[in-house]
């Protein structure tokens, strides 16, 4: 029986089983061989190669390298440290001689994809290192071409030392710098160059690619020049080369504006109410109290956020000393204005100058009219008659008959009071010198009405002078109204002034370079070298329908 037999044979009793499978079984695996020549270039280029080698013919002959950086995130800034993070491609190219082939002889291979720890890799840094990895960590593959052209693209993040100026702080710009250089080879054995770089320059304009660059929320990038620097280190006579990227960012003020500028000119504008409060209201100190304490918690916060430096002090901390300088003033101004409401005529005596000063110039330079102040005019008939007769004075029982005579009798009081009037001179004091007259009134007034007379007229004169006092009280608490408006004037003045000129210091307000990235999203990445400010609606399309 042959072999076709059997495995007729076998379909007819087994018509379940599938027939590839059997047919599989019986004729054994076949084995199929995923690109060849690739495999066999791959083991050829690599068997013999040694990565430990820097790859040139001659010991003395400089390879170049050449390094770009393609930009992909600025994940933060941060300020009290001074350390910027980002997310970066480091672009490296070179030439290795080794790594030549004929695409002839190996199926028209072109391009090799191998891992980057089988091949010699520059050992490439960042210099300005503040914290992690100086290398990069991520061995990605390298492409190699047959030329013998290395390209290595891998991705790092770094966290690169950056001299922060807070000098304009919120309205500030930053100028960080990521230097990259070989840490074992000088310039004589690896010489570094940009991959943009033009002959007979070191200066690329726009030395970091942001087709990839995911927009910052704070920050806008202005400028990403890069230049190519030699350096001569003690330890050598060689020079190192290295490539410095230097990444200019606006920031974004928004967030700073609306959480720490507005509310500070808010609380600096209350030291302004201050004098407008009524001194008898008490509230004026606790007001200047609490505004400094306000201002005190701002502080706190922006030592939290900016750097501990002494070179510079921010703008927004100027303000904040300047408002502590403003309302420290009001407190002691409030004081003196405190001091001068309450003042009276027995503990203070109003001169020439402050009277004619604060009550009668300053009031028509701030435009302040006062009301007269109603004082009574009191006439000697009405002293002496008015009060004795529209107020009852009682001595008891021991009043005199004649006492009541004279209470029952009007006509009878208004005679004797007129005659105590001839007798006393302007000053309430009677004549000495006619002692007929003294005689007369001893006929016609007993001594009980004579001490009721004296007593009317104490009461009067006593009313006389705490009249004079409160108009003199008003006064001081009209000089105290005066100063508080002369102040508030002054305040206002000084809170505006002060505010435009320090916050307009900041040399940002002014820059009106357009930021690199600011029509782009990070939805729509620049490809292929287009601008997106001059790629059309149509090229929009069809880089998404790609997508």
């Amino acid at each position: 029986m042959n072999f076709n037999n059997i495995y007729i044979v076998l379909l007819s009793f087994l018509p379940f089983i599938n027939a590839s499978v059997l047919s599989g079984i019986l004729l054994g695996p076949k084995v199929y061989e995923a690109n060849p020549d690739a495999k066999r270039l791959y083991d050829d280029l690599l068997s013999n190669y040694n990565r430990l080698i820097r790859p040139v013919v001659n010991n003395t002959e400089t390879l170049t390298v050449w390094l770009g950086l393609k930009l992909s995130q600025l994940i933060e800034m941060n300020l009290k440290n001074q350390v910027m993070t980002t997310n970066v491609w480091v672009e490296q190219k070179w030439f290795d001689y080794k790594l030549q082939w004929d695409p002839m002889e190996y199926g028209g291979v072109e391009m090799l994809y191998v891992p980057s720890e089988n091949i010699w890799l520059p050992d490439i840094v960042l210099y300005n290192n503040a914290d992690g990895n100086y290398e990069v960590t991520l061995m990605t593959k390298a492409t190699l071409k047959y030329t013998g052209e290395v390209y290595w693209k891998p991705p790092a993040i770094y966290k690169s030392s950056c001299e922060i100026n807070v000098e304009y702080f919120p309205f500030d710009e930053q100028s960080c710098l990521m230097k990259f250089g070989s840490w074992t080879y000088n310039g004589a054995q690896v010489d570094l160059k940009h991959m943009q770089q033009q002959p007979g320059s070191n200066l690329v304009a726009t030395g970091i690619d942001l087709n990839e660059f995911y927009l910052s929320v704070e920050w806008d990038i202005l400028e990403v020049p890069a230049s190519r620097n030699e350096e001569y280190y003690p330890c050598c006579i060689e020079p190192y080369s290295d490539i410095t990227f230097n990444i200019t960012m606006r920031r974004k003020t928004l967030f700073y504006t609306v959480n720490l500028i507005i509310p500070c000119v808010g609380i600096t504008f209350l030291t302004v109410l201050v004098f407008y409060l009524p001194s008898d209201s008490g509230e004026k100190v606790s007001l200047c109290s609490s505004i400094l304490l306000s201002l005190t918690v701002f502080f706190l916060l922006l030592a939290e956020i900016i750097p501990p430096t002494s070179l510079a002090i921010p703008l927004l901390g100027k303000y904040l000393l300047f408002t502590m300088i403003l309302v420290t003033l009001s407190i002691w101004i409030t004081v003196v204005v405190l001091n001068v409401h309450f003042r009276s005529p027995t503990t203070h005596k109003m001169s020439k100058w402050v009277r004619k000063l604060f009550l009668h110039w300053m009031p028509r330079l701030l435009m302040m009219r006062r009301t007269p102040y109603a004082t009574p005019e009191y006439t000697d008939m009405y002293i002496e008659t008015g009060y004795s007769n529209d107020y009852d004075y009682s001595y008891g029982d021991n009043e005199s008959e004649y006492t009541t005579d004279m209470k029952e009798n009007p006509d009878e009081m208004d005679r004797v009071t007129l005659g105590y009037k001839n007798m006393e001179d302007e000053d309430g004091h009677p004549h000495g010198s006619s002692h007929d007259s003294d005689n007369m009134l001893l006929k016609h007034v007993s001594p009980d009405v004579m001490s009721a007379l004296k007593g009317v007229r104490f009461i009067a004169q006593h009313i006389k002078d705490a009249d004079k006092d409160n108009e003199v009280i008003e006064d001081w608490k009209y000089v105290a109204m005066v100063l508080d408006r002369f102040f508030l004037w002054v305040f206002t003045i000084a809170c505006t002034g002060g505010t435009a000129g320090i916050i307009l210091q900041a040399p940002s307000l002014y820059d009106t370079r357009v930021a690199l990235d600011q029509n782009r999203s990070p939805g729509i990445p620049m490809r292929q070298g287009k601008d997106m400010r001059t790629v059309g609606i149509g090229e929009i399309d069809s880089i998404l329908n790609k997508q």
